[in-house]
């Protein structure tokens, strides 16, 4: 049930999307898990984008861990900060609309945690988990 883990980390910027995209693709590839490259690459480029956007960090770390049933990936950055919260509807408040709403849609769940040290919040993760059966109505 612990699967096999990977962890990419790397600065807050806007071009750590296109590099989180390029890692769970290549990880997605090696695991032979392709139905789940697409919307892997969808969700894990939003998650990235809230964190570029919203949290105050200097880097944030991608981790997936692959299993047979499915695959689990988390976006951590060390911003204890507010929550993030997914929109009701797409385009409300402006923006592009998609954000955690799109990887509530795509994924076969998904959530937000705190991280702790000892009793510290000292960051959090969004995280969403893909299944191939889901895969293939998305």
């Amino acid at each position: 049930m612990r699967g096999d883990r990977y962890t990419l980390t790397a600065p807050t910027a806007p071009s750590t999307a296109r590099l989180a995209r390029e890692f769970v693709t290549a990880t997605l590839v090696a695991a032979e898990r392709r139905l789940l490259i697409e919307p892997a690459r969808l969700c894990v480029s939003d998650t990235v984008a809230n964190v570029v956007r919203h949290a105050r960090v200097p880097e944030l770390t991608v981790e997936m861990t692959v299993r047979a049933e499915n695959v689990v990936v988390a976006v951590r950055d060390d911003d204890p900060g507010r929550l993030p919260w997914p929109r009701q509807a797409v385009g409300e408040r402006g923006g592009d609309g998609r954000g955690l709403a799109l990887v509530r849609r795509l994924s076969h769940a998904s959530g937000v945690t705190w991280v702790w040290d000892g009793l510290d919040v000292v960051g959090k993760q969004v995280w969403f988990e893909l299944r191939e059966c889901a895969a293939l109505t998305v």
